[in-house]
């Protein structure tokens, strides 16, 4: 922090030893002496002049701690403050540089002293530096007067010592002028208020500011829409004046449109009022400044309609508070707790219920079934959901007392902290139900491959079977081992949600890969079991399940023992079941002559 405060001050020093050679060197082009003609002398002469300003910066602030600001006039309007103040025209051929300095208000009785002593201290200084000091009234009288220009000069200054009253104007001005150079036209009036006005602005203080669009000529399209469009092109602008200005302050604009304000004016709106009452122009059209001249004259009175509709807005107040203690309840409590509880019911696997349905499955799927919720809680949700909310769609309840509203606010902060609690509890729960199925999943599948083997002799056959031998990548051998890896962390409880979704994305891959193989070889077994067996008048197909065999004619289903005897699908599909595992298929002579005699001679068709 120390290094970086540091930094900053050698950055003013930098800024402000550039700011004072440029005067030097403006007072010498005035002169009539071209820069690059500057002697060595004259360069020492300008060093000198920086030194002595920094410390004559030093000296008024340590004299007068309550300085709000001390800056260096732009040279091209030193002659209107020569001419207001009536600097002697000996003086003027000088040229001087003209430094502005900014007290409280309430020190304005001072400025003679204060003045007297600051020309002590500026004597040396060369060029001869002229000392104008003004308090933030003066500096608002200006615009009131409506010397804009000279405002503007003041916010234009370079800033010696600020403690932020000139960067908040200098922010507010550099906006005004953005908006006048885009949309002058439309801009009747431009105004600062709030702390600035007041003259308590600091560093980081808000500039409020206020615009008034005329409306009264607009005929290309609606005044709404020419609010809401100049009022984003003035939007756009503010981050850019602040850039310019180079300080914290942020600019807090109101826009009005002409016809509203005025509508505002007539009918005394508190708002208004107190805005036309302390409100500065930075600029204006003949807008703003009647209207606070006409005030100040107490000319401005509001209408009896206004006063009664004032006055109305007293006699509603207990009828507003119930409705907003009513809207607390109904609106924000209500869906603060039941939206989340609904969400909870999707987590477990159930679409989002009713109202009715809601306190009823959270009541019992959780308290009753899962016992994951203490009966307190379904209470609470009830209360809200059922006596509030329908109390109040049945029209029963029509107004609820702030202790009801605190005791509900209450309840809803526990609720919630308790289904937060709730959620993890069941997120865990179908982790681990994630993590044993695919675990088991992919086990059965291998055993149902390999036979039954342990969890390590089904990786070493998995290992010699597919991945030595090239069937499967050997990303699908660490997959299975990730798996039952995952397993045993999260029996530990080190296994975190993204890992299980990893787990779980990783396991798909690798059981479908499986499932496609156990398919294929079903597929082959079921081949390998069926012959096609042609007699010279048509076709039979003789199945082959271990030690049956079917002989199928025309769908109609017999089975080969000793003899030929009637069956069904049924038998037939149980006998394939226990041969699955087995891909060897035999059959004997005995049974193909029993077909024999029972068809005619035949072939077999492959």
């Amino acid at each position: 922090m120390a290094q970086e405060e540091s930094r900053k001050k050698d950055k003013q020093e930098d800024s402000l030893q550039n700011e004072v050679k440029d005067i030097s060197i403006d007072y010498q082009a005035r002169k009539g002496l071209p820069q690059s003609s500057i002697s060595e002398e004259q360069q020492k002469e300008m060093e000198k002049t920086r030194e002595k300003l920094e410390t004559f910066k030093k000296t008024v602030i340590k004299k007068y701690p309550f300085m709000q600001a001390i800056g260096i006039l732009p040279p091209q309007v030193a002659e209107k403050f020569e001419e207001e103040e009536e600097v002697p025209e000996q003086d003027r051929k000088d040229k001087p540089i003209h430094i502005m300095m900014i007290i409280p208000e309430e020190n304005f009785k001072e400025i003679p002293k204060i003045k007297a002593e600051v020309v002590k201290i500026v004597k040396d200084i060369k060029p001869k530096a002229w000392v104008h000091i003004k308090t933030p009234v003066d500096l608002f009288n200006y615009c009131l007067d409506s010397k804009y220009d000279i405002a503007e000069a003041i916010a234009m200054s370079f800033p010696l010592h600020d403690t932020g009253i000139l960067g908040a104007f200098r922010t507010a001005q550099i906006h005004k002028s953005l908006c006048l150079r885009k949309f002058e036209r439309y801009v009747a009036s431009y105004v600062i208020a709030g702390s600035l006005v007041r003259g308590t602005a600091t560093k980081t203080s808000d500039v409020d500011v206020y615009l008034v669009i005329d409306d009264t000529d607009v005929k290309r399209m609606p005044r709404l829409e020419l609010k809401e469009k100049l009022r984003g092109i003035i939007y756009s602008y503010i981050a850019e004046a602040e850039e310019l200005a180079g300080v914290k302050n942020v600019l807090n604009v109101q826009v009005y449109l002409l016809t509203d304000f005025w509508e505002s004016v007539k009918d005394a709106h508190p708002v208004i009022f107190t805005f036309i009452r302390d409100g500065i122009p930075l600029y204006d059209r003949g807008t703003f400044l009647p209207w606070k001249l006409l005030l100040k004259m107490g000319r401005i009175k509001p209408s009896p309609e206004a006063i009664d509709m004032f006055m109305s807005m007293g006699d509603k107040v207990s009828e507003t508070v119930k409705r907003r203690l009513l809207d607390i309840v109904i609106g924000d409590i209500f869906w603060g707790v039941s939206t989340p509880s609904q969400a909870l019911l999707m987590l477990y696997g159930l679409p989002p219920p009713t109202i009715q349905e809601l306190v009823k499955q959270m009541r019992e799927i959780f308290v009753e079934k899962e016992k994951m919720l203490e009966p307190r809680y379904a209470d609470i949700l009830e209360e809200i959901c059922i006596k509030y909310y329908k109390g109040y769609e049945h029209q029963k309840i029509k107004e609820v007392s702030g202790a009801e509203v605190d005791k509900l606010l209450k309840d809803t902060e526990d609720y919630m902290k308790r289904l937060k609690e709730l959620r993890e509890q069941i997120e865990k729960r179908n982790q681990e139900k994630t993590i044993e199925q695919i675990y088991n999943d992919s086990i059965q599948l291998l055993q149902g491959i390999f036979g039954k083997k342990s969890e390590s002799g089904l990786v070493e056959s998995f290992e010699k079977q597919f991945i030595k031998k090239g069937k499967l990548p050997d990303n699908y051998l660490h997959i299975l081992k990730d798996i039952i890896k995952a397993r045993e962390q999260f029996k530990k409880g080190k296994l975190a949600r993204h890992e299980v979704e990893d787990a779980r994305k990783n396991a798909s891959q690798l059981i479908n890969h499986l499932i496609e193989y156990t398919q294929r070889c079903d597929l082959a077994t079921i081949q390998k079991s069926r012959l096609r067996l042609k007699t010279k008048d048509k076709t039979y197909e003789l199945v082959l399940a271990g030690k049956d065999a079917f002989l199928i004619d025309q769908g109609q289903v017999q089975k080969v023992s000793e003899k030929i005897e009637k069956s069904s699908p049924e038998e037939l599909t149980n006998a394939l079941a226990k041969q699955e595992n087995n891909l060897e298929v035999k059959t004997s002579a005995k049974v193909l002559e029993i077909v024999r005699k029972k068809i005619g001679d035949f072939e077999i068709i492959l």
